[in-house]
């Protein structure tokens, strides 16, 4: 059963982790039921977030312009965590994303998980919603949604709720396995830094169209800055040869 843990919980910029980014990480170390460590911290996504995003997270571009990188953050987080295991509600979605940062910056990251929300999906079948915010309001447990540390600190007190429900000795082994940690999969690729070439094209075709570019060049993977200079050709057509 689960003593010590890590409760973790992110917001980013979308919700694919191959082409989205981290914008905030949000945990809490949880010790024989109590909080006794907190990591929270805005990250710099070199992009800028959607409008419905901002409004869902209250988290503005601004904000974001000032927070540091991911490479200066996510190997605080990988020490906090520990060799504990993690907790999160849709665990899957966070993980992918952490995990995606961690192989691009060469961090290991091999973790096992338990998840709330596939307790409730079996623990909880009768109620109509399974999200963090109707399973708080039905155990009345304080949130501020859409936050990463308050939805962690939610999450922490959810699993404590069902742990007392649902994990008791006279439990049947299924329901006892949904709170034994198992191992996270997320298989994902190295995405390498944009090259020197790349970027300086990007940056040429922003200075020749007197554009101001919504991305920084600098945290660009390859992949990202081929897709963003085929954008800037489709938006504002291709740069004229000069003649000779």
């Amino acid at each position: 059963m689960l003593d010590t843990y890590i409760v973790v919980d992110c917001e980013t910029t979308g919700l694919k982790p191959k082409t989205e980014k981290l914008v905030e990480i949000g945990a809490v170390k949880i010790e024989n039921g109590r909080v006794t460590e907190s990591f929270e911290m805005l990250i710099n996504p070199g992009k800028q977030m959607d409008e419905r995003v901002v409004e869902l997270t209250g988290i503005t571009n601004e904000e974001l312009k000032k927070a540091p990188a991911i490479e200066e953050i996510l190997p605080s987080f990988v020490t906090f965590c520990k060799d504990y295991p993690l907790v999160g509600h849709n665990l899957g979605f966070d993980h992918s994303f952490l995990k995606k940062a961690c192989v691009n910056l060469d961090l290991p990251f091999e973790k096992d998980g338990v998840d709330t929300l596939r307790i409730s999906r079996v623990c909880l079948a009768e109620l109509p919603s399974k999200k963090l915010g109707d399973l708080c309001e039905y155990y009345q447990i304080p949130l501020k949604p859409h936050r990463a540390l308050a939805d962690a600190e939610a999450t922490a007190l959810l699993l404590e709720k069902l742990k007392e429900q649902f994990a008791k000795e006279d439990a049947s082994d299924k329901i006892l396995d949904l709170f034994t940690p198992k191992r996270l999969v997320y298989q994902v690729k190295k995405q390498s830094k944009a090259s020197k070439q790349q970027k300086e094209r990007i940056l040429l075709f922003a200075a020749q169209k007197k554009i101001v570019l919504d991305f920084d060049v600098e945290q660009l993977t390859r992949n990202e800055a081929s897709r963003q200079y085929d954008l800037l050709i489709a938006r504002y057509g291709r740069l004229e040869m000069a003649k000779r």
